[in-house]
């Protein structure tokens, strides 16, 4: 029998798919009255493709500016300077096109031009669960990437002060509009575009093995997981597959279904944060890293969830934490925390970092202290 529970909606109005970019966000601009449009972009896209340019041809008059100095992990002095530009621009709609880091910092750049935020340090006044205006330069995204941070309400900042990555909600920060263009993404390295393919992937697998899953973020995310499975290897193996890519991105799409109607992720995602912040580690490769360890931790408090994991990615009846270690050591991601050079020497402060992240305490398997996390860490030793 189902358990009650609760679906929660976010704002984002539409998604675009499988259309070309420039046009198709160039229309959404016109469709919303937009007539001054900042740009927030991959710089490796600016300088060495025509795509920020094709996008920039495209809006015409109406490009006001363009910000492509956004490094990983979305540091928040680069998110003051993003909101400074676009202030003086006088910006009324933000599009980014890249990938997670970028997307993560225009919406914290709607919250920056909403509250008058100008330094840093100023950014801890609208930190969640603090009160804020509600932004009113809205943002479209194009992504490049799987994370998936274009479907979310919340946007994760790093402060370079204390290492830590933090996150940043209100409810109309998500994109009002995704365009899903695989033509976009041949630029994409391959080992990033597989690596947050595993970072989607993670999300719809800690999305139904949660305590707090629903029947809706099940649908979407068991084929959202079964779209990932049968693209990204064939991404791989011809990255001109378009089609292919495009599955992918609706994966990617579907993955954050259960995220966004409010189902939490777990011990994945909660380390992943810490390993990214202190180390510099990708959050692709985090994912590929933690999760299939994660996933045979859990195992005893949610076998059967973890059945519905298996079977999607065409395993029906084997051990989901195997499915999962074998994928991704086919798609030739790191496996181990002494592949990304973290060693054990670390582990007592990654263990008690990860408490301190919204989504270890709600893990499906409850972790009271660091000293679990410390024994997910060895098992990814």
């Amino acid at each position: 029998m189902t358990q009650p529970g609760q679906v929660v909606f976010s704002r984002m109005e539409e998604v675009v798919y499988g259309k070309p970019a420039a046009e198709t966000v160039a229309d959404l601009a016109r469709r919303r009255g937009a007539e001054r449009v900042f740009l927030m972009v991959s710089g490796t896209l600016n300088r060495t493709t025509d795509e920020i340019e094709k996008l920039r041809r495209t809006l015409g008059n109406q490009c006001v500016g363009t910000f492509d100095s956004m490094p990983a992990h979305t540091p928040r002095a680069a998110v003051i300077a993003a909101a400074e530009q676009a202030r003086e621009a006088k910006a009324d709609l933000i599009v980014t096109l890249g990938g997670g880091s970028i997307t993560d910092g225009a919406k914290a750049v709607q919250l920056c031009l909403a509250n008058d935020i100008r330094t840093p340090e100023a950014m801890d006044t609208i930190r969640a669960p603090s009160p804020v205006k509600p932004p009113s330069v809205p943002q479209i995204s194009i992504p490049t990437t799987l994370s998936a941070g274009e479907f979310s309400y919340i946007s994760g900042v790093t402060d370079e002060r204390t290492k830590v990555k933090e996150l940043f909600r209100h409810a109309d920060i998500v994109p009002r509009a995704a365009v899903l263009d695989p033509e976009v993404t041949r630029h994409t390295p391959m080992w990033l575009w597989l690596s947050t393919g595993i970072r989607a992937l993670d999300h719809c697998v800690e999305g139904v093995c949660s305590n707090e899953a629903s029947p809706y973020g099940d649908a979407q995310a068991l084929h959202g997981l079964a779209l990932l499975a049968r693209g990204l290897p064939k991404v791989m193996a011809d990255p001109n597959d378009m089609a292919a890519r495009l599955d992918c991105q609706l994966g990617s799409w579907l993955s954050m279904a259960p995220l966004v109607a409010g189902v939490p992720m777990g011990a994945s995602h909660g380390i992943g944060y810490v390993l990214g912040a202190v180390f510099d580690i990708p959050h692709g490769h985090t994912s590929c890293i933690m999760l299939p360890s994660v996933m045979r931790w859990n195992k005893p408090a949610n076998a059967a969830r973890q059945a519905l994991v298996a079977a999607a990615m065409g395993h029906p009846g084997e051990d989901a934490g195997d499915v999962l270690d074998a994928f991704i050591r086919g798609l030739g991601m790191p496996r181990s925390l002494t592949e990304a050079k973290v060693g054990p020497e670390n582990f007592d402060r990654i263990a008690k970092q990860a408490m301190g992240t919204p989504w270890v305490p709600r893990n499906p398997r409850p972790i009271p202290g660091p000293e679990q996390v410390r024994e997910i860490l060895e098992l990814a030793a």
